[in-house]
């Protein structure tokens, strides 16, 4: 059991901790970014990213697939510039697209087309046109129209098909995370369209030598036996009636915690699930997470705007709003809300921003010391699905930018 000081700082680890009174992030006091960067800035520590994908990697090998393994970065989590050139450099990983923007972006990035796989839905024409001009790139087709599209464009080719199980899994049971589920979703092709998709394949020439399946997001250990029967369900209604199927892309969605109930995602265990399905058949297994790799290698900076009690409630506000992260708004994720400088005792405040909206509230009753001699708050787990969210609602994006972004590098040259 953590004892009340150990709760209130359960995110703390080697490169996010308190010295003293002093918050640090990637060796860095978190007083001294604010003072560079300014407010609101997302900071990125490249050597945590290194870190996270030197672990999956591990995981992986631990579960010993036999016809091996590729790991693709979802870069809708973040798509910095910077941070997908050093990735790039790393040779760690490739990349998963879900548009032909982010096609470009990558390759523009360094990587080459066959590093990355495309899976998206509800193609144009004008999308799967530009597609198309990528020699190498590999392309999941995610429904019936989108088979029949390609096949029209690359006869003769081969092709992934994502597929929905009808069943999802994610952090909490959240359903606003969940790709598939008990209601029907847009995502992937259903049992009772397989033999159309089979059939329609055939017709165009194209060879179905992938199954891809994402079926929700931030898992933890609490719901690996959810995503293990999803595996089953995938490889027994799917995977086994294509006979040409030498890849199975089992998606993403690993999370990383947000409370301190959460705990972090056991992947000893995440790696035996893997072992159990795959280790006896010889599929390459492909993986594509971008909140695990990202989401706790960034903070948000954020200026400290003003702080007054209303009734009974202690606000404190802050220079952006949800435009600029909006998964707490969206999907009840919350940013643990941290002081630069800790000291005195703690007290519950309401962190909330600066858009016109009811729900733009970053945190209620997060505990905080005195800040009014602070001029900054730090928001963590802002490394994925935020500035690559971000909008310009009531139009408090950043100039021609929405947000500034930073990446502090990786010192440890060190990989695989």
């Amino acid at each position: 059991m953590m004892n009340a000081e150990e709760s209130q700082r359960w995110w703390q680890r080697d490169d996010l901790a308190y010295r003293g009174e002093e918050l640090f992030f990637a060796g860095l006091a978190v007083s001294t970014l604010a003072k560079r960067f300014g407010s609101p800035a997302f900071v990125y520590s490249f050597a945590r990213v290194h870190e996270n994908l030197e672990r999956v990697h591990a995981a992986l090998r631990d579960a010993k697939l036999p016809a091996g393994y590729t790991l693709l970065y979802a870069m809708k989590a973040n798509r910095f510039a910077p941070l997908l050139t050093s990735l790039q450099h790393t040779g760690l990983c490739g990349i998963d697209a879900c548009s032909p923007r982010e096609v470009e972006h990558a390759v523009s990035c360094g990587f080459r087309p066959d590093q990355i796989s495309f899976t998206a839905g509800s193609l144009s024409r004008r999308d799967v046109d530009a597609l198309a001009c990528f020699d190498g790139l590999f392309v999941d087709c995610d429904s019936l129209h989108a088979i029949k599209t390609w096949g029209e464009i690359k006869p003769g080719s081969s092709i992934g098909i994502r597929v929905n199980p009808g069943m999802g899994v994610s952090r909490a049971d959240n359903d606003k995370l969940q790709y598939a589920g008990v209601a029907a979703t847009k995502f992937g092709i259903y049992e009772e369209q397989l033999q159309e998709a089979l059939s329609l394949a055939a017709h165009y020439s194209l060879k179905i030598t992938k199954i891809h399946f994402h079926t929700g997001c931030g898992y933890l250990t609490a719901e690996l036996p959810q995503w293990d029967r999803v595996l089953g369900a995938c490889l027994e209604k799917f995977v086994e009636r294509c006979p040409d199927v030498t890849t199975v892309n089992v998606g993403g969605g690993l999370g990383v915690p947000h409370v301190a109930s959460d705990g972090v995602l056991d992947l000893a265990e995440w790696s035996r699930v893997l072992n159990k399905h795959f280790g006896h058949r010889q599929y390459k297994v492909e993986l594509e997470p971008g909140e695990y790799l990202l989401k706790d290698a960034g903070i948000l900076i954020l200026g400290k705007t003003f702080e007054e009690t209303k009734q009974t409630s202690r606000f404190v506000g802050v220079d952006a709003g949800f435009n600029i992260a909006p998964e707490p708004a969206y999907y009840n994720l919350p940013f643990q809300p941290l002081a630069p400088i800790c000291r005195g005792e703690l007290r519950q405040v309401t962190v909330v921003g600066n858009i016109n909206e009811a729900l733009d509230v970053w945190y209620r009753d997060a505990w905080l010391p005195e800040l009014s001699e602070q001029d900054y708050l730090v928001l963590i787990n802002a490394g994925a699905y935020s500035a690559s969210m971000a909008s310009n609602h009531c139009m408090r994006g950043d100039g021609n930018s929405l947000v500034r972004e930073f990446l502090i590098p990786n010192t440890n040259k060190q990989s695989l």
